[in-house]
C-alpha cells in the first residue's frame, strides 16, 4: 500500500544539520553551528508536516465518445488535500493520441488547483489512453505519496464526419416517406407523367382531357410514396499505407470509414434508410433504418472495424441487397471475389456504386526496379483490369473526393433508372 515517505531533501537537511550541530559542539566551531542553522530549520518544518492521513486519488474523463480531432481533459480527485502542497501526473504515451502538456508530464501546487492532462485521439477506433502516475509532496517537500500506478481509460473514438454533401436523388429507393422520392411508379401523390391506358390501370386515374384529345384513353402515373434504401458494404478485409491519423496520410482503410461516415450521415439526415455491411473476418451487418439513433450505431460500428489476418472465404462473400436498393461499394477493390460479388449485384438489379478508395496506398517505392515497387505496380494493374470490366457491365467506379463526389454518377443512374431493361 502507499504510504508518506519522507524525500531525499528531508534526510539530506537532517543529515546536515545533525552534522553540523554534532561537530560544532565537539569541536567547539561555532561556524558549523551557524552554517547548519538553515538545515536545521528545513528539517524541523519537514518533520512537523508530516501528514497523518492517506488521501485516495481517482482519475476521470470528461468525455468517453470522441470524434477524430476532438478533446477530453482527465481530471485527479483527492478526497484530502489538507497535508498536500504539489500534486505530479505523468501519463503514457498511446498511440494515435495526442497529449497536453506534450509529453504527459504536469505538475502544480494545490493552490492553484489539481493539474489537468488534454488527452486528443487522431485517429477512430477503440483507444486506451496510457498508464498514469500520482505523486504527492506535502509542504516544505518533506514527505512524498506515491507514486501510484492509475487504471487506463478506454475511449471510443468515432470517424470524422467528413464534409459531405448532394443534391442528386438516389437512383432506387426503396422505403418509407423520406426526403428523397422514388423514381418507382405506384400509389402517390406526386406525379411521374401520362401513358396510354392498359389493362390494370384503375378507372379514377384516366386523364379525360387528354383522352378527349387523342381519342385513346390515357393513364396519369404518380411516384410510390417510398424513400430511399442504402447500403453501404465497407472492405474491411486489408489496410494499406500507414495512417496519419487527421493530420497525417490516410491509409485506404481510413478512407473508406471516413468515406462511409459522411455518407451515412447524409442520406441518415435526409430521411433514408441506411444499412451497413463490414466485410471482414467477423463481419457485422446493420439493418436498414433511420433516425438518430441509427445514425449513433453506424458510428459506433464503423469505429470498431478491425482487419485481420484471417481472410474472408469466398463463398461466404454475400452482399446481401435486393433488386430496387441503391449500394455503395466503398474499396480499394483489391480482392477479387469482392469485385465478382459487386458484378453479381449489379446483375440482380440494384444500383451499384463503387468508391474507390485505395488513394495513395499504392504509389509504390521510389526505385521502379525494387521488388516491392513492381509487385505493387503489377497488383495495380490487375486492379485497374478488374475496375474496367465493372465499369463495362454498368457499375460506375468514383474515386472518393469528399464533397460532390457521387452527384454526376447519381444523376446519371437516375436517368438509367427510367429506362426499361431487358435481363437474361
Amino acid at each position: 500500500m502507499t504510504s508518506w515517505r519522507p524525500t531525499p531533501a528531508l534526510v539530506r537537511a537532517c543529515l546536515l544539520a545533525l552534522g553540523g550541530l554534532t561537530g560544532g559542539v565537539v569541536l567547539g566551531q561555532e561556524a558549523l553551528v551557524v552554517l547548519a542553522a538553515p538545515f536545521l530549520v528545513l528539517a524541523a518544518m519537514g518533520l512537523a508536516s508530516r501528514p497523518r492521513s492517506t488521501p485516495l486519488v481517482t482519475a476521470r474523463l470528461d468525455h468517453h465518445r470522441l470524434h477524430e480531432g476532438q478533446g477530453s481533459t482527465s481530471r485527479l480527485d483527492v478526497d484530502d488535500l489538507t497535508a498536500v502542497e504539489h500534486v505530479t501526473r505523468v501519463a503514457g504515451v498511446a498511440a494515435h493520441v495526442a497529449t497536453s502538456p506534450p509529453y504527459g508530464a504536469v505538475g502544480a501546487l494545490t493552490g492553484d488547483g489539481l493539474p489537468t492532462l488534454g488527452f486528443s485521439p487522431r485517429r477512430w477506433g477503440r483507444r486506451a489512453l496510457g498508464a498514469e502516475r500520482v505523486a504527492l509532496t506535502s509542504a516544505w517537500a518533506g514527505w512524498r505519496w506515491g507514486p501510484l500506478d492509475l487504471p487506463e481509460h478506454g475511449l471510443s473514438v468515432l470517424p470524422q464526419t467528413a464534409p459531405y454533401d448532394s443534391r442528386a436523388e438516389v437512383p432506387q429507393p426503396d422505403g418509407l416517406v423520406g426526403r428523397h422520392r422514388s423514381r418507382r411508379v405506384g400509389q402517390g401523390t406526386e406525379f411521374e407523367g401520362i401513358r396510354p391506358f392498359a389493362t390494370g390501370d384503375r378507372l379514377k386515374r384516366i386523364t379525360w382531357p387528354v383522352s378527349l384529345r387523342t381519342r385513346e384513353l390515357h393513364v396519369i402515373t404518380t411516384r410510390a410514396e417510398q424513400d430511399a434504401g442504402v447500403w453501404l458494404v465497407v472492405d474491411g478485409l486489408r489496410d494499406i499505407g500507414v495512417s496519419g491519423g487527421i493530420d497525417g496520410a490516410a491509409s485506404t482503410l481510413d478512407l473508406t470509414v471516413r468515406a462511409a461516415t459522411a455518407l451515412a450521415e447524409h442520406h441518415v439526415r435526409t430521411g433514408d434508410r441506411v444499412g451497413l455491411l463490414v466485410l471482414a473476418a467477423d463481419g457485422v451487418r446493420v439493418p436498414l433504418g433511420g433516425g438518430p439513433r441509427h445514425l449513433h450505431r453506424l458510428h459506433g460500428t464503423l469505429a470498431r472495424v478491425r482487419t485481420e489476418a484471417r481472410s474472408v472465404a469466398p463463398e461466404r462473400l454475400d452482399l446481401g441487397a435486393g433488386a430496387g436498393s441503391v449500394v455503395y461499394v466503398l474499396s480499394p477493390m483489391l480482392f477479387t471475389p469482392l469485385v465478382t460479388a459487386t458484378a453479381s449485384l449489379q446483375r440482380s438489379g440494384a444500383s451499384v456504386v463503387v468508391v474507390d478508395t485505395l488513394g495513395e496506398g499504392m504509389t509504390g517505392d521510389a526505385d521502379r526496379l525494387a521488388l516491392p515497387s513492381l509487385a505493387a505496380r503489377m497488383q495495380r494493374i490487375e486492379r485497374d483490369d478488374r475496375l474496367q470490366r465493372l465499369a463495362g457491365l454498368g457499375t460506375p467506379v468514383v474515386p472518393w473526393r469528399g464533397p460532390g463526389t457521387l452527384d454526376t454518377v447519381l444523376h446519371q443512374l437516375a436517368r438509367r433508372a427510367q429506362v426499361p431493361r431487358v435481363r437474361a
